[in-house]
């Protein structure tokens, strides 16, 4: 059977397959080129294992407390290894990337503390953390306070203003490496290391927070390589592989660490505690399959972009640009062309591609948001999928892709739907 004939079975046209076949050819450079980082980091992940001599003793699970977990302990030794950090915490206790940020934060700051964003407002779910909106058990409840500088219409660091907000009160500095709901272009570790730089220059004992969410192994280097002392990031995205069935890692100082992980825990527990549950052989396969499904989810992305920027709609990045995380950000102006590009990425999951997507009144968001996303893991956004909330510019954030297969169908199955919905013409 020809590819057309099997895509045919999925009601995707000769249009739309004629037409990104165009855009898929010339895209061949920039997959080789994401296929090579995706060797660097390979390599640096199996080194960092052999580095920490994992057996397969380290895959039997825990119970209980959890003390003495061979298999927990050895797990963050290896992700210390592969990011450069001085420890880490990895548990399926830290139930996201949110949480995960917020224990970061609770563990490292102090009532009298102040957050400081140097890149504009944070992710939607971090405003209640913070208490940017006001919710039970905010971080401003107990006395630390928030400030942020924007960035530049160009997209470039505000460094006037930066250094007029810090002040005495600056505990920590929260750097979001992606653009979340934003058109803004994601930071390249390059571009977070002279912020940091910069930011250490005037007060070096400011705590430098990443939000790595989305950027793990899309280059070479991390952002613990260019002076962050913390990293954070959710295994239900890029290191979990896909196989990661919860978690979140934080990695970085060692002080950094233990101040979270009595977060996590409690006082005197720390790290001592958390059991396994069994998941351990899934989050160390998972981290090892991560930058080849890291690779996929790239050229995913690259061909999203390339393809919906042919057709006259707004992308970030653009179809050129280098890339320094996983998310495409579309913008089609209404909600209708966003619910159905969700629609289509829907209908190419191999989990739940009967169900069609709508808007609803998400927990942590500000408006409706609709989610497609048939993935094995549930909200797993390394799985192919699409939100975005319903609200002007009517932006949608494509993500994700196992194989680089399965992102290609859903870009193809995403155009249909627009095809069919008459927002695109593919004859022009």
């Amino acid at each position: 059977m020809e590819l057309t004939e099997i895509y045919g079975q999925f009601g995707i046209s000769g249009r739309v397959i004629q037409f990104t076949e165009e855009v898929e050819r010339s895209l061949q450079e920039r997959f080789k080129a994401i296929d090579q980082v995706a060797e660097y980091n390979q390599l640096k992940v199996i080194r960092a294992m052999q580095e920490a001599r994992v057996s397969d003793i380290h895959f039997a699970g825990t119970t209980g407390y959890g003390y003495n977990d061979m298999g927990r302990d050895t797990l963050e030794e290896v992700y210390a290894k592969a990011f450069h950090g001085e420890d880490a915490l990895v548990r399926p206790q830290l139930i996201s990337g949110t949480h995960a940020l917020t224990v970061a934060l609770s563990g490292n700051l102090r009532p009298g503390d102040e957050i400081f964003s140097p890149v504009g407002k944070p992710y939607d779910t971090l405003e209640e953390v913070i208490g940017i909106r006001d919710s039970v058990g905010s971080l401003k409840e107990y006395g630390i306070t928030y400030r942020q500088v924007d960035l530049l219409e160009n997209g470039d660091f505000d460094y006037e203003n930066i250094r007029k907000a810090i002040n005495d009160k600056t505990r920590l500095v929260e750097i979001q490496r992606s653009k979340g709901y934003a058109t803004r272009p994601t930071l390249s570790v390059k571009r977070i290391g002279e912020l940091i730089s910069f930011i250490k220059g005037i007060r070096p004992d400011v705590i430098c927070m990443v939000d790595n969410c989305y950027g793990e192994f899309v280059e070479t280097v991390e952002p613990t390589d260019v002076g962050a002392d913390m990293i954070v990031g959710s295994l239900i995205k890029n290191p979990g592989g896909g196989l990661a069935p919860i978690g979140g890692y934080i990695v970085g100082r060692k002080d950094c660490i233990e101040r979270a992980a009595y977060r996590l825990t409690a006082p005197g527990l720390g790290k001592e505690v958390g059991a396994s549950l069994g998941v351990s052989q899934s989050l160390y396969q998972g981290l090892f399959l991560a930058p080849t499904v890291v690779a996929g989810a790239l050229k995913g992305a690259v061909f999203a972009a390339n393809v919906y920027e042919k057709l006259g709609f707004p992308v970030v990045p653009n179809g050129s640009e280098s890339r320094h995380d996983i998310i495409q950000a579309i913008t089609f102006g209404t909600a209708e062309g966003v619910i159905k590009f969700c629609e289509g990425i829907q209908a190419a999951a191999p989990v739940d591609s009967f169900v069609t997507p709508e808007p609803w009144a998400m927990p942590g968001y500000d408006s409706d948001v609709i989610m497609a996303a048939g993935a094995f893991v549930q909200g797993s956004s390394i799985e192919l999928s699409a939100d975005g909330p319903i609200k002007p510019p009517y932006a949608v954030y494509f993500q994700g892709g196992l194989t680089w297969y399965h992102a290609k169908l859903g870009i193809l199955m995403s155009l249909q739907k627009l095809l069919d919905a008459g927002i695109v013409d593919l004859q022009k």
